[in-house]
């Protein structure tokens, strides 16, 4: 989603000795993208230029002409958009193509009135609750095939393709019907979220079974404070949790068997049926936080700052997000989805992958400076601005110098990807599908506000499933 993404400048600067390995940082899960491979490697090049092309040469393979002006929209959510400003200054001292910038939460609002006349920007932040979706534009012809900026040469190697800098599995939730069509820039990580602080004054350990998850959440109950809080207002939130635990109950098997729109995907799945219960357990014993369904995201984080709730459900971007809301010595830290009995994966396995979608319009004005502002994006130079600016990772390997210093909750989950390893797991659906991710998520909703159970859940995300794969277009994707 990279709604949200927020940094604590507060905690921990002190703990330099665990950041100087920050040269390892973007190989944090190099082997640990094998599962996503979506069978896809981009298509055509796509290549739509225009009257702003000028002089190809090695250092400049599109012809990004100097003089000319590009139109950027970032999406100004929890990674604010001062690292594109930053990218913006350099491109134009390097090339001196200036910039027109727009920093916005109102990604449809602002953008969908430009899509239909024809006059979209030259580069896109497409992300957050008012993201235009990325199916939906592609649907319409309306982006450019990025494989041409992915087989150019890298800024910092030029004997190897940008592609083959990236960390395996990053391009997966980019691509529609075989063809990468969005770039998702940010190395994202999702589960849950405690303050290191409060478990230390109550003496809770993190737990790594539901039990135990259980546990802490009736002892924190009982002292006044919410077991879980969940952004209500958007599901997308508690999706986290309930498709972790689906996932590492019933291991990759059941990840595919919901992006392949499997007849038994949610209906007939024991480890659907497990996971829902297990979440349905939480708001039938009382354990969320109060009020947590009808609150937003940043709402629901900030009582969670507030000590009210001992969990809460998100990416990695919330600590930046949460940057002005979190005490200085809140210790904010990740945790992977604690295991059901039975689980098919380790507790060390965790959701991770690439999010916030960048795209280039197929009508842009200046293609050319847009494709070179993307290859750009994907040096160490622009990853390491990124990562000084919003405090997280690209999907650039070895992406960020060794002098960056990472707050807590960031490098909480540098650890956590290190000892997940391999076993990491991705969605692909909420990407190839967004109809069916919405309908998944009104479920959730209903379901968290105790308005159905787990029974009538499952029939609702089988019936979203099976709608979708009646589309024939959707034969096209398949997560292998």
């Amino acid at each position: 989603m990279g709604s949200t993404s927020g940094e604590n400048t507060s905690g921990g600067v002190g703990r330099r000795d665990l950041i100087k390995r920050s040269a390892a940082l973007g190989l944090i899960s190099v082997p640990a993208m094998g599962f996503l491979s979506a069978c896809a490697s981009g298509g055509g090049g796509g290549s739509n230029d225009n009257e702003n092309k000028g002089k190809t040469s090695k250092s400049n393979p599109f012809g990004a002409e100097k003089g000319g002006k590009l139109d950027v929209v970032i999406f100004k959510g929890g990674y604010g958009d001062d690292y594109a400003k930053a990218w913006e200054t350099d491109y134009q001292k390097k090339l001196g193509i200036t910039s027109t910038h727009t920093g916005t939460q109102e990604i449809t609002g602002k953008l969908q009135p430009r899509f239909n006349a024809g006059n979209p920007p030259d580069i896109v932040d497409d992300s957050g609750a008012q993201q235009i979706k990325v199916d939906v534009l592609y649907k319409n012809g309306q982006l450019l095939d990025l494989a041409e900026v992915l087989d150019a040469p890298s800024v910092d190697d030029p004997s190897k393709k940008v592609r083959d800098t990236l960390i395996p599995g990053t391009l997966d939730p980019g691509i529609q019907e075989g063809k990468v069509v969005a770039l998702n820039y940010i190395y994202t990580v999702w589960g849950l979220w405690y303050s290191g602080k409060l478990f230390k004054e109550k003496g809770w350990t993190p737990p790594k079974t539901w039990d135990d998850f259980l546990t802490i959440c009736q002892d924190a109950k009982k002292q006044g404070i919410g077991g879980l809080a969940h952004q209500g207002k958007y599901p997308y939130y508690i999706n986290v949790a309930i498709m972790d635990m689906i996932a590492k109950k019933g291991g990759i098997d059941a990840v595919k068997a919901i992006d392949n729109l499997d007849p038994k995907a949610f209906v007939g799945s024991d480890a659907a049926q497990a996971g829902i219960e297990a979440i349905y357990e939480i708001v039938e014993k009382g354990l969320l936080m109060p009020g947590t369904n009808g609150l937003t995201h940043t709402e629901s984080q900030t009582r969670w700052n507030q000590y009210k709730a001992a969990f809460i459900t998100c990416g990695s971007w919330l600590e930046n997000e949460q940057l002005k809301q979190t005490p200085t010595d809140f210790d904010m830290k990740f945790l992977p989805m604690p295991l059901l009995s039975g689980s098919a994966m380790p507790f060390e396995a965790i959701r991770a992958g690439s999010g916030e979608p960048f795209i280039i319009p197929a009508k842009a004005k200046n293609l050319p400076a847009a494709k070179e502002f993307m290859r750009h994006m994907l040096s160490k130079e622009w990853s390491t601005l990124f990562a000084k600016q919003a405090n997280s990772l690209t999907i650039l390997q070895d992406g960020v110098d060794t002098g960056v210093t990472l707050r807590p909750g960031t490098q909480s989950t540098v650890e956590a990807s290190k000892a997940a390893g391999t076993n990491t797991f991705r969605f692909l659906y909420p990407d190839w599908y967004s109809e069916m991710d919405t309908a998944i998520q009104n479920a959730s909703n209903e379901l968290m506000a105790k308005r159905i159970q787990p029974k009538e859940w499952l029939k609702r995300c089988q019936a979203a499933v099976d709608k979708q794969a009646k589309d024939p277009a959707s034969k096209k994707n398949h997560h292998d």
